[in-house]
């Protein structure tokens, strides 16, 4: 996959469209898997309260209930 970049020059109105450099596709790799490690752990975070629901036998909305 090529990454491109976008380069807007305000004052010229001036907009360049270039190959991304080996940093930049670094970092944005690097942010693509840190994404990728948020979606899991909220993932597996909501997975978990589910459990605990379903554990304990009491829904969402009674949980937000008893801790309000």
């Amino acid at each position: 996959m090529t990454y491109k970049v976008a380069e807007y020059f305000g004052e010229t109105k001036e907009t360049i469209v270039r190959d991304a450099t080996a940093n930049e596709v670094a970092d944005f790799k690097a942010r693509e898997q840190k994404i990728a490690n948020l979606k899991l752990e909220a993932e597996a975070k909501a997975e978990a309260k589910a459990a605990l629901l379903q554990r304990l036998g009491i829904t969402e909305d009674e949980a937000k209930l008893l801790l309000a």
